[in-house]
């Protein structure tokens, strides 16, 4: 390759997170120029995209391809698996309360990744550079970015999608907060005898969640987290062995359980920037917000990281890098972003504590959750979308409500 080229935004980073904000900046016009390998086929986890974030893969023309290889999630369920003093009751979120027909699809990211390189690689307005960034020049007017294959890009605005440990964040002068935990997540799918329902049930356990998530047919995905040694162990176990211990964690809900070749171990930890846009580069993804996997939160917040930086610079673009425009995201991502990797680490924090007023909080939180359909509905709206569950809180204080026994 070699040469040099201008664009008007760089976008750093291959994982969905950086093809999808190469997609959203080329929608809205911009000339992008894309940098890294191509996308990952090996990837054998799954990622619950929430309605909204289809919704935006829709308008990008990505989601056709990926529906009919895809499960819809019509139910969500919690159970307390611990075996402690205080234990939380059950509670199972239907979609059809808030009017959904669904949640979100659950989709295997080698299908997600290979539909959204094939939009990519046919878009006219994308170069895609496959190599890596070997070194970054942040300048006041413009970003220089050096690959490893000679070439030389300058842009106005880089757009960090480049992982957790961001090598154009870190080029930036941003700066994180790190916390490792002692868990690490077993991913993997496997089929079972019994319909899923398009039920997703997600396991708390003293180690962390035990996650399973519908797949087309009689298959689900499982996100298994548990102390590192103990992912490692599990990791090493014979596929029977495996598939029995599985089905009893579950307790047997979905009948026999046959897991499936291709197991991966992830180490988990929470990062937090103390920024996520500055001198020209604009955080999204996990180089913005890296937490375990709970709640389908991770690229579900990644995609809004997207939508309103493109809005954002769509404002500014004689400049889309200059100061003001990132401070605007910055200051608009963070309370999304902050409440949302919080709400997730206290979750995970309480199955981690041994101390009964964690335990209390948390049950309580899922009594109420389980017993008040206003605030499971708000709750669910709060998941799918910020803001749209206390827009509707409106309901709760109108004439008639709550309905009288046997008024429809």
């Amino acid at each position: 390759m070699g040469g040099e080229r201008t664009a008007e935004i760089l976008v750093a980073g291959t994982g969905p997170a950086g093809l999808i904000a190469a997609l959203a900046f080329a929608k809205a016009g911009f000339s992008v120029d894309l940098v890294g390998p191509a996308a990952n086929s090996q990837d054998r986890r799954t990622t619950a995209l929430m309605v909204p974030a289809l919704k935006f893969l829709d308008s990008l023309g990505v989601l056709a391809s990926l529906e009919h290889r895809a499960a819809p999630l019509r139910a969500m369920r919690i159970v307390d698996a611990t075996q402690r003093l205080i234990r939380s009751p059950v509670v199972t979120f239907y979609a059809s309360e808030i009017g959904e027909p669904y949640f979100g699809l659950n989709i295997p990211n080698s299908i997600l990744n290979e539909a959204l390189e094939t939009a990519v690689s046919s878009h006219r307005e994308i170069v895609w550079h496959r190599s890596l960034v070997e070194r970054w020049e942040l300048e006041p007017h413009q970003v220089r970015a050096l690959l490893a294959d000679g070439t030389e890009i300058t842009a106005a605005l880089a757009v960090a999608a480049d992982g957790r440990l961001s090598p154009a964040r870190e080029a930036a002068g941003i700066s994180t907060s790190t916390h490792p935990y002692p868990q690490a997540a077993l991913v993997l799918n496997f089929a079972h005898t019994r319909e899923h329902g398009f039920t997703s049930t997600e396991f708390h356990t003293e180690t962390g969640p035990f996650t399973q998530v519908p797949l087309p047919g009689n298959r689900s995905s499982l996100v298994w987290v548990v102390r590192p040694e103990t992912a490692d162990e599990l990791a090493r176990l014979d596929d029977e062995t495996l598939s029995m211990r599985a089905e009893e964690r579950m307790q047997s809900m979905l009948g026999r359980v046959t897991v499936e070749p291709g197991r991966q171990v992830y180490p988990l930890s929470a990062i937090l920037p103390r920024r996520f846009a500055q001198n020209r580069v604009a955080l999204v993804g996990e180089a913005a917000h890296v937490f375990p996997p709970i709640g389908a939160q991770g690229l579900n917040l990644g995609i809004r990281d997207v939508q309103q930086l493109v809005e954002i610079v769509a404002l500014n673009r004689a400049d889309p890098g200059a100061s003001a425009p990132l401070s605007a995201y910055d200051r608009q991502r963070r309370p999304d972003i902050l409440a949302r990797s919080g709400a997730v680490g206290l979750l995970n924090q309480s199955l981690l504590s041994n101390l009964l007023p964690a335990q209390l909080l948390r049950s309580a939180g899922l009594s109420m959750l389980g017993g008040f359909a206003p605030l499971r509905a708000l709750f669910m709206r709060e998941g799918l979308k910020p803001g749209s569950g206390f827009s509707a809180l409106g309901s709760l204080f109108k004439p008639g409500f709550p309905p009288r026994p046997g008024a429809h």
